[in-house]
């Protein structure tokens, strides 16, 4: 007797939706479910994937999400002369809903990996190093993950940035262990920036 299956289209659908992060095969199965029970959401979610996919674009300067050559943030008038130096664009949300920061990001693009063969090549280090010699900053603040990785790349910055002759600070404790920014809470956030540590400080 042959196993009852869903149709080779709603299989390809299921597969492709399984290739999205953190989706397993019953979530991507329920999802399938869910685009193709009402005729017009298939139609609405393309519109939107192609929309996205258009329209948006990385910040020239900081490397956020945005529609314009530079994005909301670079673009407000009044920011304090601080630069948050962190891994990837999707850290500087939660640094910015905490209101505990009121000046300017750098997203490196990824950090130190070599396991990974990510080297200091394949970071935003040239575009770091420009709006600094561009000058205006007065301090500079390493937003990096505590884990092993994250921690090698905040000591090669370290080293790079010291012979510019700006400061330079590290989050305080306070972020979990071997964390990522995106797990922490805005309270969290709030006293690691507040207390905050200078470079070569005791």
């Amino acid at each position: 007797m042959k196993t009852a299956g869903y149709p080779e289209p709603f299989q390809a659908l299921v597969r492709e939706l399984r290739r999205l992060p953190g989706v397993g095969p019953r979530s991507a199965e329920r999802m399938a479910l869910w685009l193709t029970e009402d005729g017009e959401r298939p139609s609405a979610f393309a519109h939107a994937l192609g929309v996205a996919r258009d329209g948006l674009r990385h910040c020239r300067d900081c490397g956020f999400f945005s529609v314009e050559e530079v994005c909301v943030i670079c673009a407000e008038a009044g920011r304090e002369p601080l630069l948050c130096v962190v891994e990837r664009a999707t850290d500087i949300l939660p640094i910015e809903r905490s209101g505990a920061y009121n000046g300017r990001y750098h997203a490196l693009g990824g950090r130190l990996s070599p396991l990974e063969h990510v080297g200091p090549e394949d970071l935003r280090l040239g575009e770091l190093t420009s709006r600094l010699e561009r000058g205006g900053f007065t301090e500079v603040i390493l937003a990096l993950s505590t884990d092993v990785e994250g921690e090698a790349t905040a000591n090669y910055l370290e080293e790079i940035l010291a012979p510019r002759g700006v400061r330079v600070s590290r989050l305080a404790q306070g972020m979990p262990a071997g964390g990522g920014l995106e797990h922490a809470d805005e309270l969290t956030l709030a006293r690691a920036l507040a207390g905050r540590r200078h470079v070569g400080e005791n």
